[in-house]
């Protein structure tokens, strides 16, 4: 068959060669190891924490090397397409700090090497597939949906590899005028790679591909036998052949992907020996996975985990630098020993490398998240989180904003008890801040505990009488406190609670009780930071009168 015939057949409206485009992208002009990588998120409407995992191993291996980190948005699935799904994925990973050197943005596409959306590329992959028909490397395919079930069906029953490949690749030796008689037909067709690949071989004679992931060593896999579809029906791109052509025209150094692409990585290797190019460094990262009820691990999932959508971390308003941190640690198993000796360092100071990432699967966890997210909290100045806290509310809870009027009144509330020798570690995130200092404003003011057994009912009253008519804005946290000894006392509690661990019987209760009394009408909480430095934020006029409302 005269294939350079047959592609124009198949594509006359295709005019550029594959030199034209090789011209149009050429090699970067980027120091020597400069990594170029790229995120190729679908716009489903669904982003989630292994987009956001992998963009960071993206983002550090591209701007460490001084390279180029790119969004390219893969839309080729029309089936999936969510309106406004772009939006939805630029703007996530934008509240997480990732941050790209050009690509897909919401004012139109940033560098030379766009477009960065699949869809506006028709033509270059249907010119690389122009290419692959001339040179007898792929062929239509006119095989219904019926036939394609139906051989299927056989495949089971003989308990052969399904697929299209072999004796069931009906279309692979048409002849030029049988396919010229399909076409005329009006015969729908895909386009299919004719693989070099022999099926019919045994385990022990099988050609092998060898693939040097960045994460996992030497892959050894055997090679690719399938015909596998490159252009459908509508003349779009499959992933499969839209990523190849992309990652080398936009010059992709190194692919970052999840550990379920291992098995379609001896398709991509022949594309790319079939399209003649250098394929890039795969990095296969490992599976985000949990540890169920009953302690054993499992992939996070789409319908049972609500943490495995970026959505979750927004809502609850987890702080960027907080999930940054807790991805490094589950990243890189050095990254913890650094911190430790490098406390206060940027993050950025961390040297991310592939080499230590694990290849099995990577344990997320949230209540570790949630302890890092209480030592970077603390590290970073109330200003900051004032200002943080501000933007969160004004998208996912703006009937609070009144609590931003007065900005120096929050900003003390935020550095309570965050420099002491001790400091408090309160904060984990956002949702959980507010619900934290709502008792300092007046109309978030709840009472959530009750009153220590240990206080009769009576003495309640008497408790915060007793402390309102000595009540003295000015005293010092040891006159404060030696006034609230004193009441105690007098009521018969214990003046310490030692002494009223030694001699129950000789006591209500001890000085605790009656201080967890005045926390309880100030704080509606049995627990909370030191009474006194809140007294000092909430000022005078405003702790006499919760103390007043109480009884």
């Amino acid at each position: 068959m005269d294939d350079n015939k047959l592609a124009e057949l198949l594509f006359p409206q295709i005019k550029k060669r594959a030199e034209d485009y090789e011209a149009m992208y050429p090699a970067r002009n980027l120091p020597e190891g400069a990594k170029v990588t790229r995120l190729g998120p679908s716009p489903t409407g669904f982003i989630h924490l292994g987009n956001l995992y992998g963009a960071f191993v993206d983002e550090r291996l591209a701007h460490q090397s001084d390279g180029i980190f790119y969004l390219r948005i893969e839309d080729t699935d029309d089936k999936r397409y969510v309106e406004g799904a772009v939006e939805i994925i630029i703007n996530s990973l934008k509240f997480f700090g990732i941050h790209f050197d050009e690509g897909a943005s919401l004012e139109g596409d940033l560098g030379d090497y766009g477009d960065y959306t699949q869809s506006k590329r028709g033509e270059i992959y249907q010119c690389f597939a122009k290419k692959l028909v001339a040179e007898g490397k792929a062929y239509p395919c006119f095989l219904t949906e019926e036939e394609i079930a139906e051989i299927r069906a056989g495949q089971e029953a003989a308990k052969a590899n399904p697929g299209i490949y072999g004796e069931y690749a009906k279309s692979r030796e048409l002849s030029y005028e049988e396919i010229l008689e399909n076409l005329n037909a009006g015969k729908p067709y895909v386009l299919r790679l004719k693989s070099d690949g022999n099926p019919n071989q045994s385990d022990e004679t099988v050609r092998k591909i060898r693939v040097n992931d960045a994460i996992r060593g030497i892959l050894e896999m055997p090679e690719n036998f399938q015909d596998v579809v490159i252009l459908k029906a509508t003349g779009i791109p499959t992933y499969h052949f839209a990523h190849v052509v992309d990652d080398h025209l936009m010059r992709t150094t190194h692919v970052i992907r999840g550990a379920e692409w291992l098995p379609s990585l001896p398709i991509h290797v022949e594309l790319f020996e079939k399209l003649g190019w250098e394929p890039p460094i795969y990095c296969h990262t490992a599976q985000l996975m949990k540890l169920d009820e009953e302690g054993n691990k499992r992939k996070l999932s789409k319908r049972k985990d609500p943490e495995l959508s970026l959505d979750y971390y927004r809502n609850q308003g987890y702080h960027p630098a907080a999930v940054r941190e807790y991805l490094l640690t589950i990243l890189n198993s050095n990254f913890e020993e650094w911190r430790m000796e490098n406390p206060d360092a940027p993050i950025d100071d961390f040297t991310f490398t592939t080499e230590k990432m694990s290849n099995s699967g990577a344990l997320f966890d949230l209540n570790k998240l949630n302890d890092i997210s209480k030592d970077v909290l603390l590290r970073i100045p109330a200003a900051e989180l004032y200002a943080f806290l501000k933007e969160w509310a004004e998208e996912f809870k703006p009937e609070i904003m009144h609590i931003f009027d007065d900005r120096a009144y929050l900003e003390k509330i935020l550095d309570l008890g965050r420099n002491d020798k001790k400091p408090r570690k309160d904060f984990i995130y956002a949702q959980q801040m507010i619900a934290f200092i709502s008792y300092f404003f007046d109309d978030l003011f709840q009472v959530e505990d009750e009153m220590p057994q240990e206080v009769p009912s009576e003495d309640v009253p008497a408790i915060l009488n007793a402390y309102l008519a000595g009540y003295d804005h000015s005293d010092d946290q040891s006159q404060w406190f030696d006034k609230i000894r004193n009441i105690a006392t007098e009521l018969g509690y214990a003046a310490k609670p030692k002494d009223f661990k030694k001699h129950p019987e000789d006591y209500k209760g001890h000085v605790g009780h009656v201080s967890t009394v005045i926390r309880i009408a100030l704080m509606g909480r049995a627990q909370s930071p030191d009474v006194w430095e809140i007294q000092q934020i909430l000022g005078e006029e405003r702790t006499k009168a919760r103390i007043s409302r109480y009884q």
